[in-house]
């Protein structure tokens, strides 16, 4: 333990910041989509009794060893192994649950996953889609279940735009997709447990299933085996995991806010370094917590990995304008210099889309999940996280490796490099302005706004908090600014003059 860093409480408190905790006896984490689909492939190889999906979008089309060349009779398409597996195996039950995504969502993904209910018809593997959520929300939790032996959980869907290796070439011809064409480098970052706690992300796909279709499934049958890939080093022994969700009040039952209760909490908890990677980055409630941080003379600083543009023109019109004013926001109130944004490029300065959604807080926390740092994760859409908090010194340098290991592979270094910079110039961002000689992480600019621009921004279009304002603007704004100026009041030094993100700036 370092000197001066005295153990802390956990942050993790079931009924509050998450659902549970439960012990794995393995845990790892799988960084980009190549080693993901690697690590899943040989799993389901080994699967006896039980493999269970759930998904916000799904592709049956998806390579799971890409090599450059797509064809009409390729055997790694997971759809094919899988219904093969099936065949062959007629007491292991495969189900996959995908949300039934909106028209303009499923004409994005060439109709899939909607198109692979007929992929699916008259074989042994059960699919279905899931619109169980109330209008406008979605099903957004990522988990893959084995045997209730074995689970992977976090960002990454099982789609064929969504393979990338942790190089993120400017030109990698295994980013191919069914009509040839090469999909953009990618960034992805899943975790993977055992034990209990793949037990307890059994018993809550099950409930999933359960509200979906009505139909209870039991728990599988213990048949043995050890679905872990050999191939994939456990990171940690004997974990604690922890389970976050976020599930929107409906039919009758009360919203679960466990992700964004949880974020508030570590945030408020760190005390040198908060990594962030996120797709979204427009919660106020969130930014209002980091600010309240960065006001500190001997706060945290804060890193925050996202994409500077995003891909989709109604995300980059809602999300990215939206990310405009809270890095805006979080610029004014670093006032001791501890703040930085980027985006990472390819060496061609290509645009990585960072799909990931993790958080590193010090060297005691790490998070991996589907949650982005918006609203809708809050409280609107369904969401699952697993976050492991650790004291022990070398647990410890378990999760500064991990982090140190995501950001070195942006720039093309290695981890260790990292966690040496980190050393020698006093800090992750110092590291990072040290060894990113060649700008793969760019600074994140804001967008220019108009004012349509500036009213999307303020009243947060497309990105409700729950469901009780998700069709009035009005109250979504006022919400949101009465919460934030709670989190700003509450922790503002009594000598700072920044302002909050609700007056200006």
């Amino acid at each position: 333990m370092r000197r001066g860093d005295e153990p802390s409480e956990t942050v993790f408190r079931p009924g509050e910041t998450c659902w549970r905790t439960a012990r794995a006896e393995r845990a790892a984490f799988l960084i980009d989509n190549e080693a993901f689909f690697t690590a899943a492939f040989e799993a389901i190889i080994k699967a006896r009794r039980s493999i269970l999906l759930l998904g916000w979008g799904f592709d049956p089309r998806t390579r799971m060893f890409p090599d450059g060349y797509d064809g009409p009779d390729d055997p790694d398409e997971v759809g094919r192994i899988l219904v093969e597996l099936a065949r062959a195996r007629p007491e292991l039950d495969i189900r996959l649950l995908i949300w039934k995504s909106a028209l303009p969502i499923s004409a994005s993904q060439e109709f899939f996953p909607h198109k692979a209910r007929r992929y699916f018809k008259n074989t042994p593997v059960t699919f279905l889609l899931d619109d169980a959520v109330p209008f406008g929300a979605c099903h957004h939790q990522k988990v893959l279940l084995i045997d209730d032996r074995l689970a992977f959980c976090g960002g990454g869907d099982i789609s064929v735009d969504r393979w990338d290796s942790p190089g993120h070439l400017d030109e990698d011809h295994r980013r191919i997709m069914p009509k040839q064409e090469e999909h953009a480098p990618r960034h992805e970052v899943m975790m993977m447990v055992d034990g209990a706690a793949a037990r307890a992300l059994g018993e809550l796909a099950r409930e999933r299933w359960w509200r979906a279709t009505g139909e209870i499934l039991s728990v599988p049958e213990d048949a043995g085996g050890d679905p872990w890939p050999d191939h994939v080093p456990a990171h940690m022994l004997g974990a604690e995991v922890a389970i976050a969700r976020t599930e929107p009040a409906w039919k009758g039952r009360p919203m679960i806010d466990e992700v964004r209760k949880l974020n508030l909490a570590c945030i408020a908890e760190a005390k040198r370094i908060i990594y962030l990677e996120n797709q979204y980055f427009t919660s106020p409630l969130i930014t209002e917590a980091l600010a309240a941080r960065l006001a500190e003379p001997d706060g945290p600083e804060v890193v925050l990995v996202s994409t500077q543009k995003a891909p989709s023109w109604f995300d980059h019109l809602t999300m990215d304008r939206a990310r405009g004013t809270m890095i805006w926001r979080l610029r004014a109130a670093d006032v001791f210099g501890r703040f930085r944004a980027y985006c990472p490029v390819t060496s061609g300065r290509e645009t990585i889309i960072v799909h990931s959604k993790v958080s590193v807080f010090d060297d005691r926390i790490a998070r991996v999940g589907s949650a982005n740092l918006n609203n809708r994760s809050g409280g609107f859409d369904t969401e699952c996280e697993l976050g492991i908090q650790r004291e022990g010194e070398d647990e410890r340098l378990t999760i500064s490796a991990f982090r140190d290991r995501l950001v070195g592979h942006f720039m093309g270094v290695t981890g260790d490099a990292v966690a040496k910079a980190c050393v020698e110039f006093g800090g992750l961002g110092a590291a990072i302005d040290a060894l990113n000689r060649d700008g793969r992480l760019a600074p994140i600019e804001p967008p220019k706004m108009s004012a349509v621009g500036e009213f999307i921004a303020a009243y947060h279009l497309g990105d409700p908090s729950d469901v009780s304002d998700s069709w009035r603007l009005g109250r979504r704004r006022e919400r949101l600014i009465r919460e934030a100026r709670e989190i700003a009041d509450a922790r503002r030094p009594a000598h700072s003059s920044s302002k909050s993100i609700t007056s200006g700036r």
